[in-house]
């Protein structure tokens, strides 16, 4: 069947597009995490809005990356095994950048498997883990730009670049001093106009 499958080129560029895809959720994700981190909100994008933006990112990314390393072990255009894909730095073929994807895809599913098991866990340890996300991407970018059969050309180097400076521009916004307006923030309150005054009787 794989060997069926890796005649076609629909299966390699499958394989790439996907990849691409998983890159740009991952980046989503990771600007989404910022924001709701931030607790950020505006009265057109409400907190659950956001909230609900970076989970249904969160989950995309995890879909793309499942047939990005299904397709690119199946395609058999690279000598990539199973193994390789999970375990770190074990690959014949390119262990350094191939290894940073697995690393990143590990991390990944510790954050998949310690959300589905939240109910069950401390938030300590939850939040703990969660933030492993935020190293999946630059492993992710890392990754892509060592191995990536596209790393070279123009567009893939712009998808790279606007990954980058979307994710630095939510950092600075998130560590500078003003991250602009949050939920929890109330609303000034509007003083009362004061009743006009009434002429005293002779």
């Amino acid at each position: 069947m794989s060997g069926i499958l890796a005649t076609t080129p629909a299966l390699w560029y499958l394989a790439r597009g996907s990849g691409v895809v998983s890159l740009a959720l991952l980046t989503a994700t990771v600007v989404g995490g910022i924001t709701t981190s931030a607790r950020w909100a505006t009265a057109r994008w409400p907190r659950f809005v956001v909230a609900a933006l970076h989970r249904n990112a969160s989950l995309l990314a995890v879909v793309f990356l499942a047939l990005h390393v299904v397709t690119i072990v199946i395609d058999g255009y690279v000598p990539i095994r199973w193994l390789d894909v999970v375990v770190p730095f074990a690959s014949a073929y390119r262990p350094a950048w191939l290894g940073l994807g697995a690393v990143a895809l590990d991390l990944l599913v510790a954050v998949v498997v310690t959300s589905l098991l939240r109910g069950r866990l401390s938030r300590r340890v939850w939040r703990a883990v969660h933030w492993l996300a935020y190293a999946c991407w630059p492993l992710a970018v890392a990754h892509g730009l060592g191995i990536g059969s596209d790393n070279r050309q123009p567009w893939m180097l712009l998808v790279d670049g606007l990954a980058i400076v979307s994710v630095a521009a939510a950092a600075w916004w998130r560590l500078g001093p003003a991250s602009g307006p949050r939920a929890t923030s109330r609303p000034s309150a509007i003083a009362a106009p004061r009743p006009a005054n009434r002429r005293r009787g002779m």
